[in-house]
Parts: C-alpha cells; structure tokens; sequence
C-alpha cells in the first residue's frame, strides 16, 4: 500500500495534538498536584478508607480493567463495520465531558473527582484503540516509524502549549492576587475537554472511512470481541516473533504506563516537591520527549527497533535504580530529563513495531485491540502492584524496584525477538 495524502497523515498525528492535554495536565501535572492538595490523607470511597495516593492508582487500575473489557466488543464491531471513527469520536467526547466535569472538583466531593478521572481515562484510551488502528491503514511500513513518531512529538508540542497558558493564568492569579482561589486551576480542567474535543474535529474531518471487515461476525455483538481476541491468539501461533514481541511488551509496558500515570504522586509524597517543582518537573519530561521519540525513530533506521527498544528497556532499569536512591529536587529534575529521553521513543517504538510485525490482515482493529488489551491489563497489574506495594510494604520506594523487575523480564524476552523471521510458521 501507499502512505497516504500529507493531509491526511497530519490529521491522524493532530489527534495526539487534542488528547495529549489529557495525559499531560489531567494523568501528570496540574490534576495531581490539585488532588493531594485538596483531598485529605485518607479519603472515604466507597465504604472503605484509603490512602489517598493510593486511591488514585487503584483509580487508575479501575478504568484500564473497563477499557480493557470494552474494548474487544467495540473493536470487533468496528472492524466488521467499518466505523473506527464513530467509535473514536464518542470516546474522545466522553474523555472530554469526563474533564469539563472535574472542573467543579472540591475537597467537599473528593468521590466525584475521583468518578470523573475514571471517566476520563476510560474516555482516552478508548479512543487510542482505534486511534492506533488507524495506523497500518493510511502508513505503508516503512514510513510507520515517521508517522507514529510525528504523532508523539505533536502530541508533546500541543500539551505543553495548553500547559504553559494554564501556567500563567494560574502563576498570575497568585501574583496579581486576582483572589480567584482555585478557579485557575481548575479551569484548567475546562480547558483540557475544549481543547481536545476541539482539535480531534481536524482529525475527524481528515481521517478517512475506516475498511470494513468482508467477513460477517461468527459470534453476538456481545461475545464476538472476544471470540475474535482468541482467534488472534490461535493466529499468532503461526507468528511467533509476533506473539513474543507482544508478550515483551506485556511486561516492560507494565512500567512505562505505571511512570506515566503515577510519577506526580512519587514526587509528591516521597520527595515534597511544591507545586512549582512538580510542574518543572513533568515540563522537563515533555520537552525532553518531543525530541527522545524523534532522536529513536532515527536510530531504529540504523539498528532496528528491536535493537533500539532494548536500549531503551535498559535505561528504563538504570532510572528505577536511581529513582530508589533520589533525593533532591535537582537528582529528581535529571531524573526527569531521563524519563523523558525514553518515555516518548519507547511509545513510539512499540506502536509502529507492532504495526510492522502484524500478519497480512484486513481486521486491524482486532489486533490492535489485542495490543490494546496487553496494555490495559499490564498497567492495570502495574499500577495495583504500585499502590499495594506503597500502601503494605513502606512507601513508594519500594513500588519503584517492583516495576523495574518488569522491565527486566521484558527486556529478556525482547532478546527472543527477531523480526527478519516475522512470517515463519510454527508447525
């Protein structure tokens, strides 16, 4: 196939442009900050009491089992049908409704806050599914590593945009003394949902009608998502270096996600970094990132992607084992500029090699929600191992060389892939 039209990949890439506002100040900046502030130590949800860093992950948790559950149904009927967009598009408004929603968050209703941050992060990933299906559909092969890379890098340049205007409204409410309160800060919430649904509309506009499937569904609507996940498992039987490279990211993705989502509570707690440092803090990661996915993206094209996401794996366990040992403000700022080397370029990487490795296949949904699934049930386990381990074993610490063991285990079986053997066959 060709890649298509200029057009039409940069309205693909303008979707990580909207929902990256998402990931930056709802999952790891300003949300975060805003959250230990106003909820109290222990915070009462649901009939039980929980440590309210704790809580957050197991939040956390809650909304990747959802997604992960959802989302075989609604790939499978997408890919039959043919409608990965409408499917994008009411996810996109759900995350965006969910962020407009915590605008009205107070330390009074903690519960809802904690209701809509579900509703968000169910809302982003559920359109990353079909988002990522798009993928092997408008880039031929060898352009899939640009264009996965040109979506990441966006995604990062639009965020931090968003980002700094929150800043400044919110830096000149304290030294103006506008007397707003935390009306800054939240409405930084509002902006988030504007901003993403705003923007996904160049990309609605853009994308083109998703394929639809020419087999007609063996299952119900309701079972039929799943059945089609095991006929991708049975498949990839006859795709070995497929099925280990998903089992790799299985585990090494346990940790990126769990850093992504929960390295704002780390600094908070175990670190007592002020609200500045935090935001300092996650700007570093993102600036850093813009150019960590583009800088990997071209070291793939001279050593592979396997090669270049072992390097990656490898720094990831140099950074837990020093995440253990940091603790000043300035280790946790190069910490930071660490993390976001590789958190982009890792992303990247293993989107356009999965894309690369997936058997000749019309069903692309079905396999990226396989993909999907991988990632949702790694970060649920990730993320719950992270909260159990901080809140029964001593502190967050400790949760950091639990996630690290993942990137071992995945880093050693990456070591089994090699993906010049992609299309042999398992007698």
């Amino acid at each position: 196939m060709q890649t298509a039209s200029k057009k039409v990949i940069n309205g693909w890439a303008m979707y990580d442009w909207a929902n990256s506002a998402y990931s930056l100040i709802i999952t790891s900046a300003i949300f975060p900050t805003y959250y230990t502030i106003v909820a109290p130590e222990h915070v009462e949800f649901i009939g039980r009491s929980y440590n309210r860093a704790s809580l957050a992950s197991y939040s956390i948790a809650f909304s990747f089992l959802i997604i992960a559950f959802l989302s075989p149904i609604l790939s499978s009927i997408a890919d039959y049908k043919g409608n990965k967009k409408a499917f994008m598009q009411f996810f996109c408004y759900l995350g965006s409704a969910a962020c407009i929603g915590l605008t009205f968050l107070t330390s009074k209703n903690i519960s809802f806050g904690i209701i809509c941050s579900i509703f968000g992060s169910i809302g982003f990933c559920g359109s990353i599914v079909f988002y990522n299906a798009y993928l092997p559909e408008i880039a031929a092969e060898e352009d899939q590593d640009r264009v996965s890379a040109k979506g990441f890098a966006l995604g990062y340049v639009g965020s931090v945009l968003l980002m700094i205007i929150c800043l400044a409204v919110i830096m000149l409410n304290d030294s103006m003394k506008w007397g707003l309160g935390a009306w800054p800060t939240r409405l930084s919430f509002l902006a988030v949902g504007l901003w993403w649904a705003g923007f996904a509309q160049i990309t609605f506009n853009r994308l083109p009608p998703s394929k639809a499937s020419l087999q007609r569904p063996e299952r119900s609507i309701l079972t039929n998502g799943f059945y089609e996940l095991k006929k991708v498992w049975i498949q990839l039987k006859s795709y070995p270096v497929t099925k280990r490279f998903l089992t790799s990211f299985f585990f090494y993705n346990m940790g990126v996600q769990t850093v992504m989502y929960l390295a704002t509570y780390f600094a908070s707690q175990e670190l007592k970094l002020q609200t500045a440092q935090l935001i300092i803090t996650v700007l570093i990661i993102q600036l850093v990132a813009i150019g960590g996915a583009l800088i990997f993206s071209r070291i793939s094209n001279r050593i592979g992607n396997i090669y270049t996401l072992f390097i990656l794996i490898l720094v990831w366990v140099g950074i837990c084992i020093f995440a253990y040992f940091v603790r000043t403000v300035n280790q946790f700022y190069g910490l930071a500029f660490a993390v976001g080397m590789v958190m982009g370029g890792i992303q990247s990487m293993s989107r356009s090699t999965y894309s690369k490795l997936l058997p000749p296949t019309k069903d692309t949904a079905s396999y990226f929600s396989f993909f999907d699934v991988c990632d949702k049930i790694g970060t649920v386990i990730g993320t719950l191992s992270f909260g159990y381990v901080s809140e029964f074993f001593g502190g967050m610490r400790n949760s950091v060389l639990a996630l690290m063991s993942f990137f071992i285990i995945g880093g050693i079986l990456l070591l089994f892939v090699d993906p010049k053997k992609k299309m042999s066959i398992v007698s």
